[in-house]
Parts: structure tokens; sequence; C-alpha cells
């Protein structure tokens, strides 16, 4: 079984930056892709971004495509995600998760997940 844990959420100014760590552990990380997703008050979780388990392989939801990055270190159980040129709509609880399975943007897919971390931007 994986534990995650996210960190690196706060308050930022429309425009900012972010980075979002996620850091795994009691499992093998690198048998896992991982993805971040993102929760706003009153949605449904949503997909953001996908990294397969060497990443060689990403995908970004068209919303944030060009602005964030997922990235991982297998050597180190961390994954990821740098967040560029925040928007007021990227208000959220951000997720990680891993999938033993390849490219997926289905929530129930992933069998593992992080607690969430929040993001909040300011306009």
């Amino acid at each position: 079984q994986v534990q995650l844990v996210e960190s690196g959420g706060g308050l930022v100014q429309a425009g900012g930056s972010l980075r979002l760590s996620c850091a795994a552990s009691g499992g093998t990380f690198s048998w896992y892709a991982m993805g971040w997703f993102r929760q706003a008050p009153g949605k449904e979780r949503a997909f953001v971004a996908y990294i397969s388990w060497s990443g060689g392989s990403t995908s970004y939801a068209d919303s944030v495509k060009g602005r964030f990055t997922i990235s991982r270190d297998n050597a180190k159980n961390m994954g990821y995600l740098q967040m560029n040129s925040l928007k007021p709509e990227d208000t959220a609880v951000y997720y990680c998760a891993v999938a033993a399975r390849g490219f997926t943007t289905q929530p129930t897919q992933y069998a593992y997940w992080g607690q969430g971390t929040q993001v909040t931007l300011s306009s």
C-alpha cells in the first residue's frame, strides 16, 4: 500500500507560481503512474496532469497545458507539479494519486490518494 502526502499549497496572487510536492512511502513508487487532480468547492474532482512510471510520458488537461509541469524523482519517491501563471480559476484542493496502469484521467482508476493541499488564488 502506498501512502501519499502532498505539500506546497498556499495563497498566491494571480500570475504567480507554486510547486506542489507529493511524497510517497510504503510501496514501490516507481511501479506506478502518477496523476494530479484538483477539486474546487461544489465541483467534481478533475484531472490536471499525468506522468508515466518512468517519467517518459506526460499529459495535461487543456486548462493547464503550457502553464503546469508534472515531474517525478523515483529515486526520492517524490512527485511534483510546477504551476506557473496561476489564475483565480486554479483555486482548488490539489491531490496526487498513483495508478498501477497506463494513462488515465479517471479518478476511479487511481488506487492511492493523498489528503490534498489547498491552493488559493487572490486576484
